[in-house]
Order: structure tokens, then sequence, then C-alpha cells
């Protein structure tokens, strides 16, 4: 399983190697410098912060993940429990189930929430996304709404808004999200 530190070290070394400031990065990112050196520094880099970062340096979201490039072009087969695990922060884990896959126009992300009383952390990014509940409840925070999601329950929404999700209940929820750029 790929640590945050490790992600967080890639995507420091390629702004470095691309010539950019952390300021500079910030700005055309839309974050503030501070939020984005917190990133770095302690490596909680949201997914949505991620693929945009993979995008504007032409680099592939798997590659700053994992720190190895996808090669497939044909197909990609992940069979049950075998996606690349990546622990996001307390709580929160996925798994990319088209790790091996070039060029993706979508990221599939099977996404596991532990129980928490803490509120949904909010992202925003460009693209569309998709979210279909596999075991559990999840809230999703899209705005100022919380939309509750059981088993079977999807949404389909513009990510641009501040959204995020979090667990509802006892026991672990699992969620597939798939982000389309």
């Amino acid at each position: 399983m790929e640590t945050i530190n490790e992600i967080a070290a890639r995507i420091r070394e390629l702004r470095e190697v691309c010539d950019y400031s952390q300021e500079k990065l910030a700005e055309e990112l839309g974050l503030t410098t501070e939020q984005y050196a917190g990133y770095e520094t302690n490596g909680d880099f949201p997914i949505s912060v991620i693929y945009e970062i993979a995008n504007k340096f032409g680099v592939d979201f798997n590659e700053l993940v994992t720190g190895e490039p996808s090669r497939i072009d044909t197909y990609h087969v992940v069979r049950r429990g075998k996606g690349r695990s990546i622990s996001r922060y307390e709580g929160y884990r996925f798994k990319d189930l088209a790790f091996r896959y070039a060029d993706k126009v979508m990221q599939p992300l099977l996404v596991t929430l532990e129980p928490s009383d803490e509120p949904a952390k909010l992202v925003t990014h460009t693209g569309q996304e998709f979210n279909l509940v596999l075991k559990g409840t999840v809230a999703v925070v899209f705005e100022d709404q919380e939309i509750i999601l059981n088993e079977g329950d999807s949404i389909y929404f513009n990510p641009t808004y501040p959204h995020g999700q979090r667990c509802v209940g006892d026991s672990k929820a699992r969620f597939l999200t798939v982000i389309a750029e």
C-alpha cells in the first residue's frame, strides 16, 4: 500500500522538475499557497488535486499515486481485492481499479469509509463524477446539502461544486466512484 508521504514526495519532485514553485502551482490549481504547502508537508492531497496535477503536467494519475506508469491500452482486468490500495487519510481508503491502463479518460476507484462523526472533507475538481454505494450508507455532501445513499443508490454530479463523502452508521461503507475528465 502506498503511503500519502510517498505520493507527496512524487508530487513535490514533479513540481520541482517542472520548475514550479509552490506558489505558482497553488495559484494554477486555485488553491492558496498555504493550502498547497500543507498538502506537500503532511501528504494529505485530495484525490481531486492529485488528478489535476497529473493532468496539468501530462503524467498518469497512477504514476503519481504508485510510482509506476500505466502500460496497457487494450484492456485491464482487476480481480476482487486486487486493486492498487492507497490510504488517503484516517478512515478513507481507496483501490484504483484501472491502475495499469494508460491514458484513461475515467478514473474508477473503490472507496472504503470507516464510521466517523467527523464532517466530510469537501473538495472540488473538473469533469464529472459518479458514485454507487455497494455496502453500508454514505452521506454525500454536495454544497450545503447532505444526501443519504444506501446500498444500490447512486449519484452522478458536477464535481466543480464542493462535495465529499462520509460513512453513516456503525459499520464500514464502500462505494464505487468514477471520475471522468
